[in-house]
């Protein structure tokens, strides 16, 4: 008899762990789906892009630009306010990027980029591409960052 209240034991827990692994299975999958970010309201219409989107915990932020005369340094710092901007909306920080594209107009704004760049991903920075985009960057942009962090 005491054996077969172990196996109705064992049963009776495994039935359980097997319950409880499909519910938290079925809301993983219903967890990660795609939200838009707004710092606003919707348009009225269909955009061409969104500014922030996440799925899941990862959030996606477009690429930000300075459309106004300026030097690199200025070009760099305003774009990073708006990268960071669109992250506090989306409920992340600059400390969370996880990716980071950095498009330059020109390669030898490299060294000026960095010097206003660094350490404004905390001290563990995401990890970078820095390219020189050939024929521009779109509105005269000196720079253009886009990232990936999660929430």
């Amino acid at each position: 008899m005491t054996r077969i209240r172990f196996y109705q034991t064992v049963a009776g827990v495994l039935a359980g762990w097997l319950a409880t692994a499909s519910n938290a299975m079925a809301q993983m999958s219903g967890v990660a789906e795609k939200k838009v970010h707004r710092r606003g309201s919707k348009p009225s219409k269909t955009p061409l892009f969104n500014g922030a989107v996440s799925y899941g915990n990862l959030l996606f932020i477009a690429g930000k630009g300075a459309h106004y005369e300026g030097d690199i340094k200025a070009h760099t710092e305003t774009v990073l306010k708006e990268v960071e901007a669109e992250l506090v909306a989306a409920g992340s920080s600059m400390d969370k990027v996880l990716k980071c594209n950095v498009y330059l107009n020109d390669l030898k704004d490299y060294t000026a980029m960095n010097a206003v760049f660094q350490g404004r991903f905390g001290e563990n920075p995401p990890v970078r591409t820095t390219i020189a985009a050939s024929g521009g960057i779109p509105g005269n942009s000196l720079v253009e960052i886009d990232v990936i962090a999660y929430i």
